[in-house]
């Protein structure tokens, strides 16, 4: 599926000769990534064209007149949905041309002047500390450079992880509170620095965290057989229960506390699959428009729905739950204008809306959750798809698709022929879309056109 790639601004700069060149501001989920030049991309789609043909998606055409200034803003649409489109590809975003590029990009291209420094950090050994749920943390040895990927493998090692099981985690940016709170800011992609991304992050008291990544409660069972990974998901599930993000009943809590006390961790972990909302992932209080416009929410995200526990402006509660199999698409939008005087700010998190198509009483409906932790929000219901369609693939072994994830590729059984996945990003106008399926169930029929 898609990454969240945006080019919402871009800058006008002036070159040695006396000229002048735009300079493009690539945004993943929603922070800034990198800086890049018409003429590096263009570089980079030669070299990519050469190893994978016409099977890319096009690339905008060289202007060789001074451009309008809807021309440029047409550019930057198309460069957007270049790099979009680019990454539905999961061979392309395995390739070394696609990796090492982005890597260049993020740090600064000391041996190579064409490149433009983004953040202005070199290449060196560092430590980077690891925060666990429990929320001690590990020290780990990397170099600057190393990408989420390479750094999972490390502090995986240095714990003892089983490595066939990494695919189960990710490394994320997490806010902890001074109230003891803490909030999930994004996930890493796994070309991403985090040391970088840790370092040119503005949000305060913002930290690298290793967490389970999966929204589908049932598959802690994969886990089972390895020491490391039950102490990983038990420490995360007594993390998430006083946190509030998991809501046992008074009896339960009671057990739960009686097991952790004997230190029973699979007695805790089966009891804890019964707990109300065990593995979802809670958003930051935020608001939203449903059942009326301005209603204060608490969104959790897991186990195939969107949960969301509102205050009516009267201050009455609802409950409300939307079940994936009734979603036909989303869309991310940025609300705000973007000011670029210096240099564009570090996050797109200010004004951000994440909406929904939902199937209700046979009509559908759209539903509008207004979070700065809306790309967030986006990645685990894509996630919680991802995850439904390898279920559907080892429940269909005579049919065949290739189910990507974080760069990777699985490959499964089911007609490739089932999904449909499209997305973009404008100002207040345009947006990140993600259409799953043109039916009520987005895992009953998917036709081809939609992969």
């Amino acid at each position: 599926m898609k990454i969240h790639f945006c080019i919402p601004v871009s800058q006008q700069r002036p070159d040695a000769l006396g000229g002048r060149y735009v300079l493009y501001s690539v945004y993943l989920d929603g922070f800034l990534f990198c800086r890049v030049r018409y003429s590096q991309l263009h570089r980079w789609n030669e070299q990519l064209r050469r190893i994978f043909g016409n099977c890319l998606p096009p690339f905008p055409p060289k202007y060789y007149l001074a451009m309008t200034a809807s021309m440029a803003n047409e550019r930057r649409d198309q460069l957007e949905q270049y790099l979009q489109n680019l990454t539905m590809d999961p061979n392309v975003l395995r390739s070394d041309v696609f990796v090492d590029f982005l890597k260049q990009l993020q740090l600064d291209p000391i041996q190579d002047t064409s490149l433009q420094s983004t953040f202005n950090i070199t290449a060196k050994s560092t430590s980077l500390d690891i925060f666990l749920p429990d929320g001690k943390s590990i020290k780990i040895e990397i170099v600057t450079s190393d990408t989420a990927e390479r750094v999972l493998e490390v502090a995986s090692h240095k714990i003892v992880l089983c490595r066939e099981l990494l695919g189960y985690f990710g490394l994320f940016l997490i806010r902890f509170h001074k109230d003891g709170k803490l909030s999930v800011v994004k996930k890493m992609a796994d070309f991403e620095f985090p040391y970088v991304s840790l370092q040119s992050s503005e949000v305060e008291n913002c930290k690298v965290g290793l967490r389970k990544w999966y929204m589908d409660p049932s598959l802690d069972s994969m886990l089972m057989d390895c020491r490391t990974a039950v102490d990983l998901i038990y420490l995360q599930a007594i993390q998430d229960i006083e946190k509030e993000w998991a809501k046992p009943t008074q009896a339960q809590r009671e057990k739960l506390t009686a097991l952790q006390k004997e230190d029973n961790q699979t007695k805790f972990l089966e009891l804890s699959r019964e707990v109300q909302h065990y593995g979802y992932l809670q958003l930051d209080p935020c608001t939203c428009d449903y059942p009326e416009p301005g209603c204060l929410a608490v969104v959790s995200v897991g186990n195939n729905e969107i949960s969301c526990h509102i205050t009516l402006l009267d201050d009455q509660t609802q409950d409300v739950i939307f079940q994936m199999n009734r979603v036909k698409c989303w869309q991310v939008t940025f609300l705000g204008t973007l000011l670029d005087m210096d240099g564009p700010q570090q996050t797109l998190n200010q004004n951000l809306e994440l909406r929904f198509q939902y199937s209700e009483d046979s009509r559908w409906q759209w539903f509008v959750i207004y979070t700065r932790q809306a790309f967030l929000l986006s990645s685990c219901l894509k996630k919680m798809i991802s995850e439904k369609m390898v279920k559907l693939a080892a429940e269909n072994p005579e049919m065949q698709i290739e189910v990507p994830e974080q760069g990777k590729s699985k490959r499964n059984h089911i007609q490739q022929s089932q999904w449909k996945n499209y997305s973009n990003f404008l100002l207040r106008k345009s947006k990140i879309s993600i259409k799953v399926a043109e039916d009520d169930c987005i895992f009953g029929t998917i036709k081809e056109e939609d992969l």
